[in-house]
């Protein structure tokens, strides 16, 4: 997978995860738990490519910046 492939499409599972959360789940969702249920749908894959730092790094980065959570930085 490349890195600029993945980008979107994390962002767009992030808000597709995002809006099958509860309401009080809604306000700071967790990477973490994100990233489990991308792997129990089969999109783990979109975690597998290149990046200077970490793949799971960049991703994180994806998910707070789409999901407005970047106040955690």
């Amino acid at each position: 997978m490349k890195k600029a492939e993945s980008e979107p499409a994390i962002r767009a599972l992030a808000t597709q995860w995002r809006d099958t959360l509860p309401e009080e789940k809604r306000q700071h969702p967790s990477f973490l738990e994100f990233k489990a249920w991308m792997s129990k749908n089969h999109y783990s894959h979109y975690l597998d490519f290149r990046a200077r730092m970490s793949a799971d790094y960049d991703a994180e980065l994806w998910f707070d910046d789409e999901l407005s959570q970047n106040w955690r930085r």
